[in-house]
């Protein structure tokens, strides 16, 4: 071999080389982003989220920590399966088979719910009672069949109403009940769902997590970072704007309103929040009641229950009954009125009166 073809082979073996190293350093460095990579995923927090439709509205539930997909999607079947048993519409639930003969068998929900139900009715003397349903069949709010009913028709369907009565047979499991009577979990079984869903995620080891199920929230834990959840109340006026916004954990934040659900007749709006007194839509000067509780059950039932007390009545209410509940009310003059158990986590940019016991 002369001295060219050895330099040549010479110069040859270092480029070889030096491609090698370099070939060995990019992959170093893919191995080392690789590994950092898969290590700061396994640190992120876990979540999982599941959107669907079931008690005639979108729900959203969103949950932090290992184990979330699963948890999510319990949450999901138990709700749907909730709605399949207690709808008034659905032939085949017990709700609908209890208000069509009369009977049916007793569920664990059932008898939860009907329990919780008349012990509300009590508390607020009547103002949340589930056996308002053949009322609000009357108006068409159950089949979207909306009419103004007459006053005479209204006003022996609520006397029939006082004349209800609900009987829980335990021993055989069976409910039945008097020969009018119609029930509707339609005010509480939201939060009651809520409250499934919260007892779900728990079981699964799960401490966050946000439970919206058509603007019924639950705010599970702190956010996955640390801090509280910030609930924004929607606006009865104008549904781009709020009234404001509750920074919680572990609360149930249940807003009702005449404008939700609706209809008009002659150039007049009749809403869904039926009074059981006058058979009528509540019409006391409130648009908007937001409980805050630790309850979701019954943060549902007394969103509608003070919706029909009005704001003085409700007051009063909430003065004895301080410790399970604060709200939010707004009037339709848009005076804001807020409990002091919530005025340090409230905020708004609107001006609003703290109601202090």
């Amino acid at each position: 071999m002369n001295r060219y073809s050895r330099q040549t082979a010479y110069f040859f073996t270092v480029e070889i080389f030096n491609m090698k190293k370099k070939l060995f350093s990019v992959a170093l460095v893919v191995i080392i982003f690789s590994a950092i990579a898969y290590w700061a995923q396994k640190s992120m927090p876990q979540s999982a989220s599941a959107d669907f439709f079931a008690m005639d509205t979108y729900m959203s539930v969103t949950a932090h920590g290992k184990g979330s997909e699963k948890a999510v999607q319990e949450v999901k079947q138990a709700i749907e399966a909730l709605d399949e048993s207690l709808s008034v519409t659905k032939k085949d639930s017990v709700v609908y088979r209890l208000n069509e003969i009369k009977s049916a068998d007793l569920t664990p929900d059932t008898d939860l719910l009907i329990e919780k139900s008349l012990k509300i009715k009590k508390q607020t003397a009547g103002a949340f009672d589930i056996c308002i349903y053949p009322i609000m069949k009357e108006w068409g709010f159950t089949d979207k069949n909306f009419k103004v009913p007459d006053p005479e028709t209204l006003s022996r369907l609520c006397d029939e109403l006082k004349n209800t009565d609900i009987n829980i047979d335990r021993e055989n499991m069976k409910i039945s009940l008097s020969e009018n009577a119609a029930i509707d979990f339609g005010g509480i079984a939201k939060g009651y769902a809520s409250e499934k869903a919260r007892d779900i995620i728990c079981q699964n080891g799960i401490n966050s997590a946000i439970v919206n199920l058509g603007g019924n929230v639950y705010a599970l834990g702190h956010k996955s970072d640390g801090n509280n959840w910030k609930v924004a109340i929607k606006s009865p006026f104008d549904s781009e704007k709020k009234l404001g916004i509750v920074s919680v954990h572990d609360k149930a934040v249940i807003t009702s309103g005449g404008y939700e659900r609706y209809f008009e007749k002659d150039s007049v709006r009749y809403h869904h929040i039926i009074d059981p007194f006058t058979g009528y839509p509540a019409d006391n000067g409130i648009v908007s009641v937001t409980i805050i509780s630790d309850d979701p059950t019954l943060a549902d039932a007394l969103s509608t229950a003070l919706y029909v007390m009005g704001k003085e009545k409700a007051t009063d209410f909430w003065i004895k009954n301080s410790g399970l509940f604060d709200f939010v009310i707004c009037d339709e003059t848009q005076n804001l009125y807020v409990t002091e158990g919530v005025a340090d986590v409230f905020t708004s940019e609107l001006r609003y009166e703290i109601i202090k016991k």
